[in-house]
């Protein structure tokens, strides 16, 4: 039997929920038909989707990878949709200058920019990295139309113009089978300073970790300072250490296949906001309002999944 789009929108809700609970609340039907909805989905690919524990469901290595399956073909309908409502993407010519830092590019701005490409293939896109306070600049100074950036560390606040797409909380990333993943509630800072730290350089984040632990007067011993999310995660997956980091980027399986394990952290920095950023007053392109109003559906998309 062939899944349905139903199924697959159930399967990511209760992947980005951590439950079936969670996710019929979110969807406003009963649990009864999330759970009927996984059970199909699981015999008619032959895997277990999720596994199951105290704390909810995670999915499992198989699940992560059906996960993007899923959310590139709800995305491709959504695609479809909006092409035929509005009728008018393919019109849409012109440029469009992205800018965007590390931590957002690979997980929120391409699959905006793939979407994007999709319903305006008549503009001509280009898109550079680096670091905020450049991106700023370039922003102010009429070389990029819009950023996809992190703002909650925003310097120039009065001649910038944001809009918040997401909101991740810090938590603690740990390798799989770690004493501290069976921890009750919250994991208390004095308990993970104890463990060598992996520290993200880029957006701030290793300066916001840092921060939290001298605040309670703890001193991280660090053993790894990486640039690239993907080799933090691969650290922390084979065990050279712990890492707290957005949930935004979190993915339970590391490039090699190795378990990572995310709680809750006592005393959390304030979370990382994700959002689009333009000069207060300038007057956006058709192709950059088409952008902003991409990103706007996904984001309300995304509140309500």
């Amino acid at each position: 039997m062939a899944f349905t789009l139903r199924q697959l929108q159930y399967f990511v809700a209760v992947a980005e929920q951590g439950g079936v609970s969670r996710a019929a609340r979110s969807l406003s039907i009963s649990q009864s038909s999330v759970t009927e909805a996984i059970q199909e989905l699981e015999q008619d690919l032959g895997v277990a989707l999720f596994e199951r524990h105290a704390r909810g469901l995670s999915p499992t290595q198989q699940g992560h990878r059906f996960l993007r399956h899923a959310t590139q073909i709800l995305a491709g309908v959504s695609d479809a949709r909006r092409s035929f409502a509005a009728g008018r993407g393919a019109e849409t010519v012109g440029t469009l200058h992205l800018g965007t830092t590390s931590l957002v590019a690979g997980y929120v701005l391409s699959d905006l920019l793939a979407r994007y490409r999709r319903a305006w293939p008549n503009v001509a896109v280009s898109a550079i990295e680096d670091g905020g306070e450049y991106l700023e600049h370039l922003l102010i100074g009429g070389e990029l139309d819009v950023a996809v950036m992190v703002v909650s560390n925003l310097r120039e606040r009065m001649a910038l113009q944001t809009e918040s797409l997401e909101v991740s909380s810090y938590r603690l990333w740990l390798p799989g089978g770690h004493p501290l993943a069976a921890a009750e509630g919250a994991v208390e800072l004095a308990a993970a300073a104890r463990e060598p730290f992996v520290m993200l350089a880029i957006d701030e984040i290793e300066e916001t970790a840092g921060a939290l632990l001298r605040a309670q007067g703890l001193r991280p011993r660090v053993a790894f300072r990486t640039r690239s999310v993907e080799a933090a995660r691969s650290l922390v997956a084979t065990g050279a250490g712990v890492a707290i980091l957005p949930n935004l980027v979190y993915r339970p399986w590391s490039l090699e296949g190795d378990r990572i394990e995310a709680r809750d952290v006592a005393g959390a920095p304030p979370p990382v906001e994700v959002g689009m950023v333009w000069r207060r007053g300038s007057r956006l392109s058709p192709a950059a309002r088409a952008f902003v109003a991409l990103a706007q559906s996904q984001s309300f998309a995304r509140s309500r999944s």
